[in-house]
């Protein structure tokens, strides 16, 4: 029998995607995947059904990158709910305890978040997509069950107040410059906690993945509209290029004689490795006629071996 063939087109680079509030981030990807009719793709971390903001797709050759855009910073912003704690840690979740709030005071909410910025051990949410065993730890706890979680060390670049409402159960609306791995409902819960009242997620929304922000992201509803009858081709010129996961990552110009050996993943020597970085850096190499050929490491030789290289090349 012959192979059935693959559904959809052969189409790479990166979508910015505004993800909207009601589904979750998989839902999102296949929204935009049979958008561009796309055969491959890929998102670069996961937001639940409450969130909103930067989601970047990855379609095609541009998944093979996607890891640096999950290790990124993120920005947040979010709303924060005192005095009632909920069983996800979210405005999703059923309410598992009250308490009265009423008191708190925008300084006692300054002065407790103080002491969760820089380096800090956080507990997972038994409401993540961490696994246990195999299991989304989201799925045994929708079972009502629950596992031991190791705190993880996690780092809070910025945590500002934006503004306060008192009142029987007050709000905060909160900014956050977090390192990859961060849990905002963890951030609310630990600070309801340090407050004495219980804290939950009411909105959340994710303003910047690491170099990408909001403002060059795109709604399905946006996207949809252009398209309309139209063929999937006519949104290609909103996708970045397939280096765009790594842009964090120094450039380094081969000639194409060198390029060669790189297509046939052997090491190369290029002097200008020294000026660009040193042992175990990685860096995006492109030939000098601007061709993206994949990610290389610098060896401790003064070479630059291929780690992960775009098909074809």
């Amino acid at each position: 029998m012959g192979r059935r063939p693959k559904w959809g087109r052969a189409v790479s680079g990166v979508l910015l995607l505004n993800k909207p509030a009601g589904i979750t981030a998989n839902d999102a990807l296949q929204k935009a995947k049979r958008l561009f009719f796309a055969n491959r793709a890929g998102h670069t971390g996961a937001l639940d059904p409450l969130a909103t903001g930067v989601l970047p797709v990855c379609f095609g050759e541009a998944t093979k990158f996607s890891q640096y855009l999950l290790d990124a910073d993120k920005r947040y912003r979010s709303t924060f709910v005192f005095g009632m704690r909920t069983a996800s840690g979210d405005a999703d979740g059923d309410v598992i305890a009250t308490a009265d709030a009423s008191g708190l005071q925008e300084a006692d909410v300054r002065e407790a978040m103080a002491q969760f910025r820089g380096r800090i051990q956080q507990v997972p949410s038994m409401y993540s997509a961490l696994k246990h065993k195999g299991q989304p730890l989201y799925k045994l706890a929708r079972q009502g069950l629950e596992v031991e979680r190791e705190a993880r060390e996690v780092e809070i670049f910025e945590y500002e107040l934006l503004a306060f409402t008192p009142g029987p159960q007050p709000r905060a609306e909160v900014e956050i410059h977090c390192s990859k791995g961060t849990y905002v409902r963890s951030l609310a819960e630990d600070l309801g906690e340090a407050l004495g009242v219980g804290a939950y997620v009411e909105k959340l929304h994710r303003s910047a993945a690491g170099p990408f922000d909001e403002a060059d992201a795109l709604t399905l509803d946006e996207l949809t509209e252009e398209r309309g009858e139209g063929r999937a081709e006519e949104l290609d010129h909103h996708l970045l290029p397939v280096d765009a996961p790594a842009s964090g990552l120094p450039k380094l110009t081969l000639p194409e004689s060198t390029g060669y050996y790189v297509r046939q993943g052997q090491p190369v020597m290029d002097l200008q490795v020294y000026r660009i970085g040193q042992e175990g850096d990685m860096v995006r190499l492109f030939l000098e006629t601007g061709e993206f050929l994949g990610v290389g490491e610098i060896t401790d030789d003064g070479c630059v071996a291929p780690r992960r290289l775009v098909s074809g090349n």
